[in-house]
């Protein structure tokens, strides 16, 4: 068994895709937006990124907007930091060294979905 793909919801869905295909540079690989949803290549993974109506009922409404769990993995933090900054990315502080050996750094998309980058240990 393999974790194949994983899901984010959001309610403005266009905002939402060129966040993660220009801001973050994942590639797009299936464009349902008439049908409510993208599909982003994230590696060996794919992420869906599907939009929850206005009139979704409370418990739809509550998947926007939170930590999401999700961690891509990059080489150089700090770069990747200073350069998603640049482009407006919020993040919710400076990468954090852990005690495990990498260093996190918690960033926010355009719906408030938290997403993180992680430096995994050197060794």
């Amino acid at each position: 068994m393999q974790l194949h793909t994983a899901r984010i919801f959001v309610k403005d869905l266009a905002l939402a895709s060129r966040f993660y295909e220009e801001t973050l540079g994942l590639p797009l690989k299936a464009d349902g937006r008439e049908q409510g949803f993208c599909v982003f290549g994230a590696g060996p993974m794919s992420l869906v990124v599907e939009r929850v109506d206005e009139d979704a009922p409370a418990e739809d409404q509550a998947l926007v907007g939170r930590f999401t769990g999700l961690s891509f993995d990059v080489e150089d933090i700090q770069s990747k930091y200073t350069e998603l900054s640049s482009l407006g990315v919020a993040f919710s502080g400076l990468p954090e060294p852990q005690s495990w050996g990498g260093i996190l750094a918690t960033l926010r998309d355009p719906a408030g979905n938290e997403l993180q980058l992680v430096q995994q240990p050197r060794t």
